[in-house]
């Protein structure tokens, strides 16, 4: 897994070195990663009622405005628009509301400046409140990145939460926190855990982690990142020690699947480990008999 994200990090640290926050005020409500519904939320969204800014230097290479008549159908993002910012990567802003004169998103090509005015939040697309969706794509990789791998480092001094960690057999059973169960047979388990990270206050909308890791008597036996996913043949992959499909790994909505693990006869160790993109951490630890 370190192999495989590293290269990915100190390349966009290349690339975007001057990308921004695209709102100054704006309060996340969802973030990369976020297991929502069943499907990983792909950028960040906002609550905001406040002006959008252009995280970073490029040229505008599209937009879709109310009234677009390219579709008959409805667009999910609303109102929207890319700035491209060279060897392949854009960013991309979206259900934000379009009423303005000033919005950027009436001109048919510009050169966008980091912080630039882009237009106000809003309601469009498939929003229900009033903010925008921000998003990072590297259509050469064909990649969507976690924005949180290069926008400043927000305050955040609050460690994930661990709810609870579920343990499902070749047989479709169900064991929750293997501490608690007994008679857990040996065989081949699938490692479930529900987790969520909030910046500021328990009272915060949940948020996915940045990592989660599972130890197997001390040896790491599954972890899975939130740095970007890949599209491959029309399906969105995920590296978690090999290639996995997304869907696979957001089944158990509002939960994720870390691992797949043999359990052997014994006193066995489980650990799982939780981080966040500051490296606010916690850990629980699952001591069980397996028979």
């Amino acid at each position: 897994m370190r192999k495989y994200f590293l290269p990915v990090f100190l390349f966009l640290c290349i690339q975007l070195t001057a990308i921004d926050w695209p709102s100054s005020t704006g309060t996340i409500i969802r973030n990369f990663g976020l297991n929502n519904g069943g499907i990983p939320h792909l950028g960040i969204s906002f609550a905001s009622s406040e002006t959008i800014e252009s995280a970073g230097g490029g040229e505008l290479l599209f937009h879709h405005r109310k009234g677009d008549t390219a579709s008959r159908l409805p667009s999910p993002l609303g109102s929207w628009l890319a700035v491209d910012h060279g060897d392949g990567i854009i960013s991309i802003y979206s259900r934000y509301n379009t009423s303005s004169e000033n919005n950027i998103s009436t001109v048919t090509t510009k050169q966008v400046n980091t912080g630039m005015y882009l237009g106000e939040s809003g309601i469009s697309g498939w929003s229900s409140r009033n903010g925008f969706y921000f998003q990072l794509y590297d259509r050469t990789e064909r990649r969507w990145l976690n924005p949180s791998l290069i926008l400043p480092t927000p305050t955040d001094t609050r460690a994930p939460d661990i709810l609870s960690t579920r343990l499902v057999d070749s047989d479709g059973n169900v064991f929750f926190n293997p501490s608690s169960v007994r008679n857990l047979s040996q065989g081949r388990y699938t490692v479930i855990v529900d987790t969520f990270d909030t910046m500021r206050s328990p009272n915060d909308s949940p948020l996915a982690p940045f990592r989660i890791i599972c130890f197997l008597n001390g040896r790491e036996a599954g972890a899975l990142n939130f740095d970007g996913y890949s599209a491959r043949d029309g399906s969105l992959i995920v590296q978690r020690n090999g290639l996995v499909p997304v869907r696979q790994v957001y089944a158990s909505f509002p939960a994720y699947e870390i691992a797949d693990i043999w359990l052997n006869r014994g006193q066995t160790n489980l650990e799982i480990i939780v981080q966040d993109i500051i490296g606010n951490s916690r850990n629980i630890v699952y001591r069980f008999l397996v028979e």
